[in-house]
């Protein structure tokens, strides 16, 4: 028979225990609430905060005593109380508030922005909430949209800058295409002056046939939908260098060509043209004093996608110094007046429009190689 006085002792001991365990329970969950980076709190449904952790104080500048004597709405942004009411509504009906953000002005008037995770206990009238601290992410998403919204507005200039002097230089070209149709040629003797006035009139045309395509392409908005189609790079070169044969040849530029390797792609017209006339024109531009203008021009497959070459034997510049600038729009590299920096950045863009990629190499005085990469 079990002695009444042992099993009194007994039962005193466990509730002893069980009194120290939950008072252990207590106090790491009073730990986990002060020691928490994230915002604790528990509002009660009068609107009033009932506790609070360090961290949503120390967020706000508020003691804890001046958080819980004023209604909630009373740190709440006013453009987002009205919302914030609604939604504590539906939390006081048993319906969860997750990732819910909101604004809250801290003492000193500084706005911060919180995103806020919420459940009810209806029994005791309370609201449980987590918050996290996200005005970084906010202000990371403004400076983000700021700068979409000056893109978009410099592309828009850049467009309309665009067809506004390809539109205007059309009358001055045709003015002179006119002219040259009042010219009796058969009455020129000279065969130089003839062959000038006869590759002056073709480059003219050709210079009226590029104003149109910018103007069109502008117009009807190309760059969105760009027409993609078979291109060989022999007969687009050989068009480029028609158009500025009197440059090429007052230069004695050597330009070597090899496209065994992909004499083809996949490719806008009009880009391809573009890229040609810019990277070739550079290396006119800026060859060196002491030796002829190189330009070598060829094609290789790596991992089935063509890549096309630009080489040539020019000034170069340095790399590091050029580091995010190289195809920057008005970013020149040199000091000369014609420099404008846009080439280099029109060859990007029409790159990049149509899934491709350009790499850059230069050294001072050695020259500039650049790789361009096509779709596959």
């Amino acid at each position: 028979m079990k002695h009444p006085q042992l099993a009194m002792q007994r039962k005193r001991s466990l509730n002893s225990n069980s009194s120290s365990l939950k008072q252990e329970k207590l106090f790491n969950l009073e730990r986990f609430f002060n020691l928490s980076p994230d915002i604790l709190c528990i509002a009660g449904f009068d609107g009033y905060l009932k506790k609070v952790n360090p961290a949503f104080s120390n967020l706000l500048g508020y003691s804890e005593k001046e958080l819980l004597q004023r209604p909630i709405n009373d740190f709440i942004y006013e453009d987002d109380k009205s919302i914030t009411s609604v939604l504590r509504e539906k939390i006081k009906n048993n319906i969860p508030l997750l990732n819910f953000e909101n604004r809250y002005v801290t003492k000193r008037g500084d706005i911060v922005w919180l995103s806020w995770t919420s459940i009810s206990e209806k029994n005791d009238d309370l609201i449980y909430a987590v918050a996290k601290n996200i005005t970084h992410i906010k202000k990371l998403e403004e400076e983000r949209n700021l700068l979409l919204i000056d893109l978009a507005k410099l592309n828009a200039d850049l467009k309309k800058f665009t067809y506004t002097t390809s539109h205007d230089l059309r009358s001055p070209v045709g003015n002179i295409i006119s002219l040259f149709d009042l010219l009796d040629f058969s009455k020129i003797k000279d065969k130089e002056t003839l062959e000038y006035l006869q590759l002056l009139r073709g480059v003219t045309f050709e210079m009226k046939a590029t104003l149109d395509k910018y103007v069109d392409a502008i117009t009807e908005d190309k760059k969105i939908n760009i027409q993609v189609e078979k291109l060989n790079f022999q007969e687009i070169l050989d068009n480029v260098c028609e158009s500025i044969q009197e440059l090429i040849n007052k230069s004695e530029t050597i330009i070597q060509v090899d496209f065994s390797k992909a004499e083809t792609v996949e490719f806008s017209s009009f880009y391809l043209h573009s890229i040609f006339l810019n990277l070739i024109s550079n290396s006119i531009k800026y060859a060196h004093s002491n030796r002829k203008p190189v330009v070598s021009i060829r094609t290789r497959k790596i991992n089935n996608r063509i890549q096309l070459i630009f080489s040539d034997n020019g000034i170069g510049f340095d790399m590091k110094k050029a580091e995010g600038k190289i195809f920057g729009l008005n970013q020149s590299l040199h000091s000369k007046k014609e420099s404008k920096g846009i080439g280099l950045y029109l060859v990007q863009s029409h790159l990049e429009s149509l899934g491709g990629k350009i790499n850059v190499k230069s050294k001072v005085n050695k020259g500039t190689t650049f790789t361009l990469s096509f779709r596959d």
